[in-house]
């Protein structure tokens, strides 16, 4: 298929790049930045613009990887002129309608992934959540998709826009405290490198167990002790002792019901 690229992201770069290596031709890429624009169009070989009325026609797909805050204004700049080409968008959290009354055939090609540009990726183990507007939509919407995965489910808006909080919770909220643990280490002259093998095994741990169940740690037995320290220690950062504080109750609950439920079943 032949696509055009509205935003040059890291989700956009990972993706165009993987769509590319599938076979398809990139006609464009468009960016507001167009350095940015650039950039990406010099990975997948054609033209960049900086300008919204330079965007061209004639393309299968128009593909919209931007920012949530943008993404209805350039919709409803750029889609009415695509004609019968197909517009997705790769926005987790933004229904399908956002393209409604704007183009004829349109859908979502949602990847859940952590994105970097230059952090490359194995498409094919990427979950790809799709949706679409009319049954014909959603067969070459699929088609793209398997193109480059081999995990293409469909998935309503608002099924997608939980499984989108989901991911925050597992990805997001995850890395900003490994963000955290690095700044402590980092005070005393620790490499974060030392929390390697713990993260690894953590991250291996819920192959194998639900979450709740592999939870371990102070909190779990809520070993006032060991946190009274801890928070001690957290005396001059008041967010951080918040969150400290916030998250031990938040585990040692979710620890209480997990046993609770545990105590019913085998009762």
């Amino acid at each position: 298929m032949k696509i055009v690229w509205i935003g040059a992201g890291n989700l956009a770069t990972q993706l165009g790049e993987a769509l590319h290596r599938a076979g398809h031709e990139t006609l464009q890429v468009f960016s507001r930045t167009m350095a940015s624009a650039e950039a990406l169009a010099g990975r997948l070989g054609c033209p960049a613009t900086d300008d919204l009325d330079a965007v061209v026609s004639g393309a299968d797909v128009y593909i919209f990887s931007v920012k949530d805050g943008v993404l209805e204004g350039l919709v409803s700049r750029i889609a009415p002129r695509t004609g019968d080409a197909l517009c997705l968008h790769t926005a987790g959290s933004i229904p399908m309608d956002v393209f409604r009354g704007h183009a004829r055939r349109y859908g979502v090609l949602y990847p859940m992934q952590t994105f970097s540009k230059d952090c490359p990726v194995d498409f094919k183990e990427i979950p790809v959540f799709v949706e679409a507007s009319a049954p014909d939509v959603f067969a070459q919407t699929e088609q793209l998709a398997r193109s480059v995965s081999d995990r293409v489910k469909e998935m309503s808006t608002e099924r997608r826009r939980r499984l989108h909080l989901a991911a925050v919770f597992a990805c997001n909220f995850v890395n900003h405290c490994y963000a955290l643990a690095a700044d402590v280490l980092g005070r005393d002259g620790i490499p974060f490198d030392v929390m390697w093998p713990l993260i690894d095994e953590t991250a291996r741990k819920v192959h194998r167990l639900p979450p709740v169940e592999a939870q371990t740690g102070p909190a779990v037995r809520y070993d006032r002790n060991v946190m009274v320290r801890q928070c001690a220690m957290l005396d001059g950062e008041p967010e951080r002792k918040a969150l400290y504080e916030m998250m031990s109750r938040s585990i040692h609950a979710l620890a209480l019901r997990n046993e609770a439920e545990r105590k019913e079943t085998n009762d």
